[in-house]
């Protein structure tokens, strides 16, 4: 197996890590690729590298990957599955961020992580990605999120209505500052921020979130994931932006209607027996820690 190193290069603590974790790899005679940014900043770094372990550009180090490593935090695994795309090589989040949802082992535990891999003591957990294009088919610049798409007013427009069909029946006119079409994935990303529900990645479903509905009755709701959904802000000539994973588009001209729907690929993140998603969300979200307080029937 060939492991492929990448990471976020703007995070100073990438790189005495990535630089001892590579000691081990040589140490150990294993295979690894570098993505030519993270060489490029060993180098300037004075770390002595093997010409052959270093691609030449992005496509040469996907093809040379069996496996990902993906330094950094969450939003850097977000950056490392757009640049795998529709390829389904497996990633491991390595992670140096604060919440780490998606990036489970943290850069201590990187070389045990490494053995149980080579060992068969892993998981890759296939996680639903979306896809959006306007119905004319002209495709928006990123056109798939593993996290969520979201269509969101300027900072200089006012209220936007947002008409939603869901398999050619209409769902809702949302009056609201935007709207969230997330994964469940994405459901402990800004959904979580707004009041959505946490989806279990295995659930099976897309959530649709309203961003500060100015209709007090409307709700978040959870529909089936092989679901069409076209969205369109029916306020002509208004402006405003459609994220894919944080990356927009601002549209000027009267609103198209966006399709959004499961795409053709999943994303495939690696965890481990021992890491399940339960404990990802009390560890994370602190649920069941009161500080200062005793536990229920203790004397203290």
């Amino acid at each position: 197996m060939r492991f492929g190193i990448t990471g976020n290069t703007n995070k100073d603590s990438l790189w005495e890590p990535v630089s001892g974790f590579i000691s081990r790899l040589n140490d150990d005679a294993l295979e690894y690729v570098l993505h030519p940014a993270v060489a490029g900043g060993l180098a300037a770094r004075g770390v002595q590298l093997d010409e052959g372990s270093i691609a030449s550009d992005a496509d040469g180090f996907l093809e040379a990957a069996d496996l990902i490593l993906s330094f950094g935090g969450d939003g850097t695994l977000l950056n490392t599955a757009h640049l795998v795309g529709r390829r389904e090589i497996p990633v491991l989040g390595v992670n140096f961020g604060r919440l780490g949802f998606l990036a489970h082992t943290e850069s201590a535990g990187v070389a045990r992580a490494i053995e149980r891999i080579l060992s068969g003591d892993y998981v890759v957990n296939e996680r639903l990605a979306l896809t959006a294009a306007r119905r004319n088919d002209r495709k928006l610049p990123e056109p798939w999120a593993l996290n969520e798409f979201t269509i969101q007013r300027t900072g200089e427009t006012g209220l936007l209505a947002i008409e939603v069909h869901v398999d050619d029946r209409l769902l809702n006119k949302y009056w609201a500052d935007g709207l969230i079409i997330s994964t469940p994935t994405g459901s402990t990303a800004y959904s979580l921020a707004v009041g959505g529900p946490i989806m279990a990645p295995g659930c099976g479903g897309i959530l649709i979130n309203p961003i500060a509905s100015h209709t007090l009755t409307v709700r978040p709701i959870v529909i089936p994931e092989d679901s069409v959904i076209d969205v369109r802000v029916v306020d002509p000539g208004k402006p405003y932006v459609v994220t894919a994973d944080g990356v927009a588009q601002v549209f000027e001209e009267e609103s198209p209607t966006i399709r959004i729907q499961r795409a053709d690929h999943v994303v495939r993140l690696v965890t481990f027996p021992d890491q399940d998603y339960y404990s990802t969300l009390r560890n994370k979200l602190m649920w069941g820690a009161r500080k200062g307080a005793s536990e229920p029937g203790s004397s203290e």
